[in-house]
């Protein structure tokens, strides 16, 4: 697959560069530059993403960054089976639990929330930091909501995290999905604090809670663009019927 040539194989994590110094000069370079093309195409392109993952997994199977940059692409394109052997494969390498959430969710995608259930409540999650114990609860959460457990799935979110005023990274995804567990359990006027809340600490635009409070609240949002088009079209339609009536 193509590579812009300003991609140089540089942009990558120096652990991951770390990681690639067992390979070829050649041969990491060119991983390197497969590497960057997934990271940069993940969010906007994930079939892209996912081919550039496959050229490197080509290349180098035996390293732990390829395996898991695999298993992310494979993920973001709903391939839960292929994404999860991957992450075994990198978790198998490095005896990292880092991944362990992502890898329930990954059950929960193959349509076995109770297999998520069951890797919440191992011993592998307290070796996770903060973050990474935060998604796991949401995974949790999220397994008991496939499962039809809507009021278990609220109490699973109920935590420290959930209710600390300070503001961390999964602090808006936290609210969020609390917010849309209340929603779901037809707790409306909750779920319209939750999602402000939500609101209020989401800095990057990671939710659309906005868009959710807006609709509990009865606002549409209407788009310029079309409403420019509509006007235009209206225009146009009186214009036709103007010249109409001239011919007649």
């Amino acid at each position: 697959m193509p590579i812009p040539e300003e991609v140089t194989g540089d942009e990558i994590d120096k652990d991951v560069r770390q990681e690639l110094q067992s390979l070829p000069k050649t041969l990491a370079e060119d991983v390197a530059r497969n590497l960057v093309m997934v990271a940069r195409l993940l969010d906007e392109d994930p079939e892209a993403a996912y081919g550039y993952s496959r050229v490197a997994l080509r290349l180098a199977s035996r390293v732990a960054a390829v395996r898991e940059a695999a298993g992310f692409a494979a993920y973001a394109n709903q391939k839960y089976s292929e994404a999860l052997a991957e992450f075994r494969a990198a978790r198998r390498m490095t005896g990292s639990v880092e991944l362990w959430p992502v890898m329930a969710d990954c059950e929960r995608g193959l349509g076995r929330p109770e297999k998520a259930l069951d890797m919440a409540g191992t011993p592998e999650v307290h070796k996770l930091d903060k973050a990474g114990q935060v998604e796991m609860r949401l995974v949790a959460a999220g397994a008991r909501r496939d499962m039809g457990q809507l009021d278990a799935a609220i109490v699973t979110l109920q935590s420290p995290e959930l209710a600390s005023n300070s503001v961390q990274p999964w602090t808006a995804r936290l609210r969020y999905a609390y917010a849309d567990a209340l929603l779901a359990a037809g707790r409306e006027q909750e779920a319209r604090e939750w999602f402000a809340k939500a609101v209020e600490s989401d800095r990057d635009g990671s939710t659309d809670a906005s868009d959710r409070l807006a609709e509990l609240d009865g606002v549409d949002f209407v788009d310029a663009l079309d409403e420019e088009a509509d006007d235009a079209g209206e225009t146009a339609a009186v214009q036709d019927e103007a010249e109409d009536g001239d011919k007649d």
